[in-house]
């Protein structure tokens, strides 16, 4: 809700001056309500492959965890490929000797994936993959891993993922990665909201913070190792850094007034804000190591929703000091402001491609929906035809975008291609999520 449409600006500002009391805690790392992800389009071309079932070397029946449905799942959500069923495989190898290559042909299938899982006991395990071509006849890739814990098993079916994805595509796989999001939950007529941070396909989700008043605006630092968030403690908003595991956490700016909206630099060394301090909502710019801050906007309108751009020379953000809301950029060094937007009524919520190509936004023109706006050509495409659309987030790799959105009244994510091709809708049960925030690759 990074104060986008004009309906939740107008309420969040109520709740930034009603809030009276806020109790905040820390949550333990029980298992939350895990994302469930329904795939609603995928491109009619959609590459053919096959994912043979990894082969199970242990005393129990089957292995603790099925990495090749993973893998499945992982390129089939990409929209570029399209993973055949096992009942539709002619053999189940697992040994390069066992592949009769003619038979995987005669499905034109051009690529193969086999492997084994070994239990290396104490609970860890050896996972092999081989990646063939089928055509060729060679593997084009092959990897293994040793003591491997279960509760990583997953993590190497997302590596795996990843590799696959970068040699048939040219471009990084980003499915080993994470994303931040906010549920809500009713319970005895009280909402509560928890910060949650999962695998990009909703499983392993861990919390991070709980309110019972609304947590907004989450950004990733790019060492994926923290998040920035607007919390409401002592009754008003607050900016807060905290890490992951909960170790470190600390208050960027509460200052009178809204503080809102963070966004760290590509480098991590500044963070851009709204803050209202000196009587307008206009952007700031905080020098993490100093905590100086440099006013970067002076307006009486609200500018808010502060993006950086790829080579961290400027900031696009969000304003109505045309009358209407549309995307400007302001560029550091100079202090000179340009209008980026003039399509349609309202735009909002600016967000950077990884590559500083595109512009993701919220737009309106009707209703609201995600669009894209290519910065180098000046090409601008409606992406998503769902309901209050909001908060576009890039995968770190560019090739995707998720964002929150309405369905039946409740609040979901959704993921779009960067051409609107292919879609996916994560939702939780018996709860409402949004704002979405997509990871940057993990550093460890």
């Amino acid at each position: 809700m990074r104060l986008s449409h004009p309906s939740l600006m107008k309420r969040t500002r109520s709740i930034w001056t009603g809030l009276l009391v806020l109790s905040l805690g820390l949550l333990s790392m029980n298992a939350q309500a895990q994302l469930t992800i329904e795939i609603n389009e995928s491109y009619e071309n959609a590459l053919p492959i096959a994912i043979a079932p990894i082969a199970w070397k242990g005393a129990d029946a089957k292995a603790p965890e099925d990495l090749a449905e993973v893998i499945r799942q992982n390129l089939r959500r990409s929209g570029k490929f399209n993973p055949i069923a096992p009942a539709r495989m002619p053999a189940l190898p697992s040994t390069v000797e066992a592949i009769n290559f003619n038979q995987w042909r005669q499905l034109d299938v051009d690529n193969l994936l086999i492997g084994q899982i070994s239990d290396q006991g104490n609970g860890r395990y050896q996972i092999e993959m081989r990646f063939m071509d089928v055509l060729r006849k060679s593997q084009v890739i092959g990897k293994r891993w040793d003591n491997i814990p279960k509760k990583q098993l997953r993590q190497i079916a997302h590596i795996m993922s990843d590799l696959i994805y970068e040699e048939l595509t040219g471009v990084k796989g980003a499915f080993n990665t994470q994303i931040a999001y906010v549920t809500m939950k009713t319970a005895n007529k009280k909402r509560n909201y928890t910060l949650e941070v999962a695998d990009a396909d909703g499983y392993n989700p861990q919390p991070i913070l709980r309110s019972p008043f609304p947590i907004m605006s989450p950004a990733w630092s790019p060492d994926s190792k923290k998040l920035a968030y607007v919390s409401f403690e002592k009754g008003r908003s607050h900016i807060i850094v905290q890490s992951l595991d909960g170790k470190y956490r600390e208050t960027l700016a509460q200052f009178k007034g809204i503080n809102g909206a963070p966004a760290f630099s590509p480098d991590g060394k500044k963070v851009a804000m709204t803050l209202s301090k000196d009587g307008s909502a206009d952007i700031y710019v905080m020098d993490l190591a100093t905590r100086d801050l440099t006013r970067m906007t002076r307006h009486w309108s609200i500018e808010t929703e502060a993006a950086w751009s790829a080579d961290s020379r400027s900031l696009f953000f969000n304003s109505d000091r045309r009358g209407q809301p549309q995307i400007f950029q302001v560029f550091l060094d100079s202090g000179e402001i340009k209008r980026i937007t003039f399509e349609g009524r309202y735009n909002g919520n600016p967000e950077i491609s990884p590559d500083g190509r595109y512009v993701a936004m919220v737009h309106s023109a009707g209703g609201f929906h995600i669009a894209l706006q290519d910065l180098m050509t000046g090409e601008f495409n409606v992406l998503t035809s769902t309901f209050l659309d909001e908060s576009p987030t890039f995968s770190p790799n560019g090739e995707m975008i998720l964002y929150a959105m309405n369905q039946g009244g409740n609040g979901k994510l959704a993921v779009v291609s960067l051409d609107g091709a292919t879609s996916q809708t994560l939702s939780v049960k018996d709860g409402q999520v949004r704002e979405p925030a997509w990871g940057p690759y993990l550093q460890r």
